[in-house]
C-alpha cells in the first residue's frame, strides 16, 4: 500500500493514538522525523488512512494490535516531570510505574512539584475526550499556601483573574484551616492550565507550598498511596465514559476477524466452513431441514 489516500480506515494518527503509541500531534512529529513506516516504507504523511490489514511500525518496532481502552488512577509524587521524556533528563512518571502496565499516556499533567491524582489510559482517543474543555469536569485539588487567606482576599480568584494575558476562570476556593503561618484551601476548577493555581494565588499575594490534585470528575485519589496505580473497572468506564468493556470489545474483535475471513473465503475458527454446505437445501437464505413424508 503507497502513500496515498484511501476510502477506508482511519487517519493514521487516530489510529496510533488509539492504539496507545502517543497523542496524535506527537505522532504527526513522529511522520516528519521518519520515524514510522507503513507496510515497510517511510511515511512521509499523515493524510493517510490504514486498518488493521496495515503493517505499521514506530521507531523499528510492530505496532501491535489495539487493545481494550483502559483507565489506571496513580499518585503522582513531587519530583516527577509528566512526559515521555525530559529534555534536561529528569526523571518522568513512567519511570516510575509498575513494569506490569501496558503502554499508557497521561491524561492532562501535573507539574514538577505538585503530586497527587493523575489519569493514565492506554487509549489515546480516551486521552483526548478526557482533555477536552467540553467534558467540563471539575478538577479539585488540596492546596497550602502561605499566608493567612480571608474570603475578601479570595474574592477576585472566585470571579476569574487574568495573568501574564491570560484569562483563569473563576475558581470555587473553600478555606479549611490555618496552621501557623500556612492555610490550607480546597480549590476546584475546570480547566487545567500551565500553573494554573499557582499562578493565580500568587496574584492575591500568597505562595503555594505544596498542591495535591484529589479528584479528576468522577475520580478521585481517597487513600491510594503515593507512587501507587489502581485500574479503574470496566463497569465504571462503560457507566462514567460510555466504554465498551472488554468483553464487548473482544466480540467486536472477533466479529471482524470472522466477517475478514469469510470476504477472503477462508474457514473460522475450528476449521468449519464459513458459508452453506455443498447441496444444502436453502430457503430465504437459511438452512432447513426436511421431514420425510409419512
Amino acid at each position: 500500500m503507497s502513500n496515498e489516500i484511501t476510502a477506508e480506515g482511519e487517519r493514521i494518527a487516530k489510529f496510533l493514538s488509539r492504539a496507545g503509541v502517543a497523542s496524535r500531534r506527537e505522532i504527526e512529529r513522529m511522520i516528519e522525523a521518519g520515524r514510522i513506516t507503513l507496510n515497510g516504507e517511510p511515511l512521509t504523511t499523515p493524510a493517510i488512512k490504514v486498518t488493521e490489514k496495515d503493517r505499521i511500525t514506530v521507531d523499528g518496532k510492530p505496532v501491535a494490535e489495539r487493545e481494550p481502552a483502559r483507565l489506571w488512577l496513580y499518585n503522582k509524587p513531587t519530583g516527577l516531570v509528566t512526559s515521555a521524556r525530559d529534555e534536561k533528563g529528569r526523571k518522568t512518571v513512567f519511570d516510575d510505574l509498575p513494569e506490569s502496565l501496558p503502554r499508557v499516556m497521561s491524561v492532562g499533567r501535573l507539574d514538577l512539584n505538585s503530586e497527587g491524582l493523575l489519569l493514565l489510559t492506554n487509549d489515546g482517543e480516551v486521552k483526548r475526550k478526557l482533555e477536552l474543555p467540553s467534558t467540563g469536569w471539575v478538577r479539585k485539588y488540596r492546596v497550602r499556601v502561605k499566608g493567612a487567606p480571608t474570603p475578601e482576599l479570595l474574592e477576585p480568584l472566585r470571579k476569574g483573574v487574568t495573568v501574564d494575558g491570560e484569562r483563569f476562570q473563576p475558581m470555587e476556593i473553600n478555606i479549611d484551616k490555618q496552621q501557623g503561618a500556612n492555610a490550607w484551601l480546597t480549590i476546584a476548577l475546570r480547566e487545567g492550565k500551565n500553573r494554573e493555581i499557582r499562578r493565580a494565588v500568587e496574584t492575591v499575594g500568597l505562595t503555594v507550598n505544596r498542591l495535591i490534585r484529589i479528584s479528576y470528575g468522577p475520580f478521585q485519589l481517597k487513600t491510594l498511596g503515593s507512587g501507587e496505580v489502581e485500574e479503574v473497572r470496566a463497569k465504571v468506564l462503560r457507566d462514567q465514559l460510555g466504554m465498551e468493556t472488554p468483553e464487548t470489545f473482544a466480540k467486536k474483535k472477533e466479529t471482524r476477524r470472522v466477517s475478514r475471513n469469510v470476504k477472503s473465503g477462508l474457514k473460522p475458527a475450528g476449521g468449519k466452513p464459513s458459508g452453506p454446505r455443498q447441496g444444502t437445501p436453502k430457503s430465504g437464505g437459511k438452512n432447513v431441514s426436511r421431514k420425510p413424508r409419512r
